[in-house]
């Protein structure tokens, strides 16, 4: 079992919530249930399953929740292209968040190889 506070993974995602959270504030209120929602549950999901996957009793299970995060990840990248697409998100929104997120995922799947 591994402490999920002590993982730079859950740390570093956890972060990444806060400018999710700033970013969309500036969508339109008619995006309150549709990307606004999806991007931050899908956001608040990367943190959650690596907590969730840390009190698993095994790393094959623990790496089903890495997975599952690294899903919400790719869920988040094409969410942020939308909204970018669609003129709510500015081209330098998109590269930090982005970048910040290849980071995460990176991060993620290095440590799943550690597990296996």
């Amino acid at each position: 079992m591994h402490r999920y506070k002590d993982l730079e993974i859950w740390k570093l995602s956890r972060k990444f919530c806060t400018p999710i959270y700033k970013v969309t504030q500036s969508f339109p209120d008619s995006e309150r249930y549709g990307l606004i929602s999806q991007l931050r549950r899908a956001a608040i999901s990367v943190p959650s399953n690596i907590a969730e996957g840390s009190a698993k009793s095994s790393n094959k299970h623990f790496l089903v929740f890495l997975e599952n995060a690294i899903g919400s990840c790719y869920e988040i990248e094409t969410q942020l292209l939308v909204s970018n697409d669609v003129g709510y998100l500015n081209d330098s929104d998109l590269k930090g968040l982005s970048d910040e997120l290849y980071k995460i995922t990176l991060m993620t799947a290095k440590f799943m190889s550690t597990l296996k």
